[in-house]
């Protein structure tokens, strides 16, 4: 069973979009619009193209990794 976990999430991370549009991004991470744009923009991951942005979800999720919460850590509700 956690080698077909393990599997399928590799399986998922391999056909994930590198680069999102806004709203992908806000699906993707289940966050409102403004939220996504203001933690894309503190990542550095925003792409501007023309007049279209786009977001490097590699980038985003190595910015996120420093949020993670540990085992001691205390967790508070209200987001960052």
């Amino acid at each position: 069973m956690e080698k077909e976990k393990k599997k399928s999430h590799e399986e998922l991370m391999a056909k994930r979009k590198k680069f999102v549009k806004y709203r992908e991004g806000t699906e993707m991470y289940s966050i409102g619009i403004t939220r996504f744009q203001q933690i894309a923009k503190d990542a550095g991951a925003i792409y501007k193209v023309g007049g279209l942005c786009l977001v490097n979800t590699e980038i985003l999720d190595m910015y996120l990794e420093r949020f993670r919460v540990t085992g001691d850590s205390e967790i508070t509700e209200g987001g960052m």
